[in-house]
């Protein structure tokens, strides 16, 4: 049984701030890790997202790349690609992306909508699925690999 932890996010700004701790608990573990994001529209996954890329250096706003598909960064330390595939029709259109291309290893995939392109994408380490509250969200975070399970330990320092 992998760890599962749950927080909750009051606003947007505690959003990006949950971001930007699960940001520096991957930071900590120094590789690179696949996350999915799950949640209806309007949970708050680019917001999340925004925060994570916060910690590796990102300022301003954060694009949900809703029509690109992804939109990589290259911060001082790590990589990032964010993906939304939230318009995609057919889970075959990845291979004409050159998925493979972006998971090697080293950088950070943060994936929303990954139902969209199950059976193109690897497995992921962590799964991020948000939830509404009558205020705010919560957030539960599933480990699905050893590596994930460190960084979710961290999250908890």
């Amino acid at each position: 049984m992998f760890l599962e932890y749950q927080l909750q996010a009051h606003g947007e700004d505690a959003m990006v701030a949950l971001g930007r701790k699960f940001g520096q608990a991957l930071g900590a573990v120094g590789e690179g890790a696949t996350i999915f994001l799950k949640g209806d529209l309007g949970m708050g996954k680019t917001t999340f997202t925004r925060g994570v890329m916060s910690y590796f250096g990102h300022l301003g706003a954060t694009k949900s790349p809703t029509y690109t598909l992804v939109e990589p960064y290259q911060f001082a330390q790590q990589k990032l690609n964010h993906f939304d595939l939230y318009r995609l029709g057919n889970p075959e259109e990845l291979d004409y992306l050159g998925i493979r291309d972006y998971f090697d290893g080293k950088a950070i995939n943060v994936i929303e909508w990954p139902e969209k392109g199950l059976g193109y994408l690897p497995h992921a380490d962590v799964v991020v699925t948000i939830h509404t509250l009558e205020r705010g969200r919560t957030l539960t975070f599933l480990a699905k690999t050893s590596r994930a399970e460190a960084i979710l330990q961290g999250m908890q320092q």
